[in-house]
């Protein structure tokens, strides 16, 4: 049994440029979003939830109008290259609105500075300032302005002599500038919305060609070979995530002196790459051929009766029915605790843990991309059900531990549980987009890819406002217990998926199957 492995890392570079901007994205709104424009979490939830939105209807959409593409390029190629083009260049003008808010807060953006500082203090009533209690900031008079004036961002733990950061500083002077800066958003609202605009525009070119982009894959790759092929798509997917974080590291976006930077380098480095990877997408796959090649082989192997793109749409038993839809709940359930993680984390690690998430979340990524290829083989060994349980059970296990860490908890500790949940999570991706288009034929890849993105967009659309809602009624520690509670719901729900596996024939039949040149 052999995968066209060059070929399969070709067609990736589309989700390669798609996981680099989502990495990017998510990492540097919520910080934009609260840190210079002032929102809470509940309202930052918010709009980092309009992609998912967005996503419930155009990817199914998107995923079903690709799949009726008659272009002479294929049917997926036209909407990667015109969604991809406009949101790489859409990314960049983000820096328009971040400049803009940045000069409408200038006298309270700079950190760690006393002139600032005084300004931030004068700012509250009284000569009071904000200080955390429960879902709220109320006014305490803890300090009077000279000590305010000589906080440090940064100070020395007594027992380690490691630099954290200055839990005064957390405590008070963050939420006070995020009040001056919300304040000022109100009063002058023009960079939000011109924000929002752009948000609006890169949202919606990424979710045009999202799951044309994903359907590729399928395309040109038989049935029985998908899981292996979805390892390294994902591997590449990884890989562009990684790049992401790498460059936050190199631009120093989770630095706590940095949290009122501008990212205008950062944006057009990620857009440029995205570019690139765009070009060297349209310079080596050929989609019409690779295709056309995937159904002969196809029908050669008695793996579809008809795998042409114009040919009958087969449709599901009841049994069939049953298993898509319990598989789409699990997906839905494990996206809901995994998103809550992945779109908060920033602002976790560096108001609970006090650490730099971009290394945490870089160590998560690193250890994903270690396990997408032996998930993909074990899955062809034990079935894709067995494997995906393995994976939820080791998501589950490590936002469980995660939720009784501190900023005093070990720091390799948190590294350790978010290497088991990338690997968890490596272990659910591979397989279970597999599992969703093997109940569907040919002529219906998009759509059924749009059937995965829609369970996965509605609960990304939905656990951004609510996580964010009970971090602020019930403090942010609550984050980590309640992805631990949907990753367990999605163990149960999985365990009455019963199609979806590769067949046991098929296999044997790829034996005699060469693909490789």
């Amino acid at each position: 049994m052999k995968l066209n492995y060059k070929r399969t890392i070709l067609v990736g570079f589309a989700f390669f440029l798609i996981s680099l901007f989502w990495q990017a994205y998510d990492s540097i709104v919520p910080l934009t979003l609260t840190n210079k424009f002032g929102m809470s979490q509940t309202w930052s939830g918010v709009i980092m939830a309009i992609d998912n939105i967005l996503a419930v209807f155009m990817l199914p959409l998107f995923g079903a109008l690709s799949d009726k593409c008659r272009s002479k390029h294929g049917r997926r190629t036209p909407f990667i290259t015109i969604g991809a083009t406009i949101a790489a260049v859409l990314l960049m003008c983000l820096s328009f609105a971040d400049s803009a808010q940045r000069t409408n807060i200038a006298d309270i953006s700079a950190i760690d500075d006393p002139a600032t500082l005084a300004v931030i203090y004068d700012a509250q009533a009284d000569q009071t300032l904000l200080t955390p209690e429960g879902d709220r900031f109320v006014l305490s008079e803890t300090f009077t302005k000279e000590e305010f004036t000589q906080i440090r961002t940064t100070t020395t733990d007594p027992e380690t002599g490691d630099e954290i950061k200055d839990p005064d500083y957390v405590n008070y002077v963050t939420p006070a500038r995020q009040a001056c800066a919300w304040e000022r958003t109100q009063k002058d609202p023009t960079a939000l919305i011109l924000l929002i605009a752009l948000l609006l525009g890169v949202l919606i070119s990424m979710a045009t060609f999202r799951s044309p982009a994903v359907a590729l894959m399928p395309d040109v790759t038989v049935k029985p070979l998908r899981s292996k092929g979805n390892a390294v798509i994902n591997l590449m997917g990884t890989a562009g995530g990684i790049l992401s974080l790498v460059l936050g590291i190199v631009f120093a976006t989770s630095s706590v002196q940095n949290a009122m930077m501008s990212y205008t380098g950062f944006f057009f480095v990620v857009g440029g790459i995205m570019l690139v990877a765009l070009g060297i997408f349209l310079l080596t796959v050929r989609e019409t051929k690779w295709s056309a090649q995937m159904q002969q082989d196809s029908i050669r192997l008695g793996l579809e009766e008809e795998t042409t793109e114009d040919g009958p749409h087969r449709g599901l038993d009841a049994a069939q029915k049953r298993s898509l839809i319990f598989i789409l709940l699990s997906i839905a359930l494990w996206y809901f605790g995994y998103n809550a993680v992945t779109s908060k984390y920033s602002v976790y690690a560096s108001n609970i843990l006090q650490k730099n998430f971009n290394t945490t979340m870089l160590i998560a990524q690193g250890a994903a991309i270690v396990a997408y290829i032996p998930a993909g083989i074990i899955a062809s060994r034990i079935g894709r059900k067995k494997t995906i349980l393995a994976g939820v059970v080791m998501l589950t296990t490590a936002f469980g531990i995660a939720a009784t860490l501190r900023a005093d908890s070990p720091g390799w500790l948190m590294n350790v549980l978010f290497a088991l949940a990338g690997i968890g999570w490596a272990t659910i991706n591979v397989n279970s987009f597999p599992m969703v288009v093997e109940m569907c034929s040919g002529a219906d890849v998009g759509k059924y890819t749009g059937y995965y993105y829609t369970a996965s967009m509605a609960a990304q659309t939905a656990t951004p406002m609510f996580s964010g809602l009970l971090m602020d009624k019930l403090g942010m520690t609550v984050l980590f217990p309640y992805a631990t509670i949907f990753a367990g719901l999605a163990f149960v729900t999985m365990l009455f998926v019963m199609h979806g596996d590769s067949k046991v024939d098929a296999k044997r039949g790829l034996e005699a199957l060469s693909v490789d040149d």
